[in-house]
């Protein structure tokens, strides 16, 4: 019996839930809208492409149901130049589950083809429009693969959807090594943004003591906030300041995780000292 069901929105739309993770995905407003608002308007997809010379390379961590990645892919369809998206899952199986219910879902519909290739083979290249795209599905453990050396074999990204189940259901993939990690992977002369949905304190800590400047991230669906992390400042439009570091020191839940295990704690004084530090409260 598949992990992965269908499941009727609000709104009257589909989205995929995981009754191992007993989540679903995107929740609010479902795939299509909650997509394109929270990953490709609030990273400003279109106009960084078109600014852009070379590759765009999108981090697409969490593939799912391939979602974010469609929603990027029908926002640029009119762009020239070339998209490199790179996906990256533990398992296929929500990709394989949304292919064969394409229709109930409506945001895969035409992208049908393209996908089984990518299913099948691991890659996919083609005109998306008027774009050229490359785009691969890295199977397996995001933290480990992220682990392999200085930095990964795979090209630099300049912008990431980070998209995995909530810290509580899936804390392996929210820790600080795994955010240390992954900032040690960006190029520091490419600039670089990532937005998640989570507007935790835990989570923003996280960013910052890895390396990002954080921001507070635009509203989406049942989310009044979400969190835009960039390594350069000038991608973020509200950074974190002095006054959320002063509500951070009072939360209950605000230390990072150092480990797979989910736990809530206080921020420690060294953790609160290692903030302080940091470019943008300085």
């Amino acid at each position: 019996m598949s992990d992965y069901q269908l499941v009727s929105l609000a709104n009257g739309g589909k989205t995929l839930f995981s009754a191992s993770y007993g989540e679903k995905m995107h929740p609010g407003l479902g795939p299509a809208a909650e997509a394109d608002g929270l990953y490709v308007r609030q990273l400003r997809i279109r106009q960084r492409i078109q600014q852009h010379q070379g590759e765009f390379v999108i981090w697409d961590v969490g593939l799912g149901g391939a979602a974010n990645a469609i929603a990027a892919l029908r926002a640029t369809r009119d762009l020239t130049g070339q998209l490199r998206i790179i996906s990256f899952d533990n398992t296929s199986e929500p990709l394989a589950f949304a292919l064969k219910h394409a229709a109930e879902l409506g945001y895969v519909t035409g992208y049908e083809p393209q996908l089984a290739v990518l299913l099948q083979a691991g890659k996919a290249a083609f005109d998306n429009g008027s774009s050229r795209l490359n785009w691969e599905f890295r199977l397996g453990d995001f933290p480990a693969l992220l682990e392999t050396g200085p930095k990964s074999a795979l090209p630099p990204p300049d912008a990431i959807f980070y998209d995995a189940f909530s810290p509580a259901k899936n804390p392996a993939m929210w820790t600080l090594p795994v955010f240390t990690d992954l900032y040690r992977n960006l190029d520091p002369k490419r600039p670089c943004a990532l937005t998640t949905y989570s507007r935790s304190t835990m989570i923003r800590v996280t960013l910052l003591l890895a390396g990002f400047f954080v921001g507070v991230g635009h509203a989406t669906g049942m989310k009044e906030e979400t969190t835009i992390a960039a390594n350069t400042k000038d991608l973020i439009d509200e950074l974190l300041d002095a006054r959320w570091l002063e509500r951070a020191g009072r939360s209950d839940s605000a230390e990072p995780l150092r480990q797979g295990g989910y736990a809530r704690a206080k921020l420690s004084a060294k953790t609160i000292a290692e903030l302080r530090q940091r470019p943008q409260f300085s």
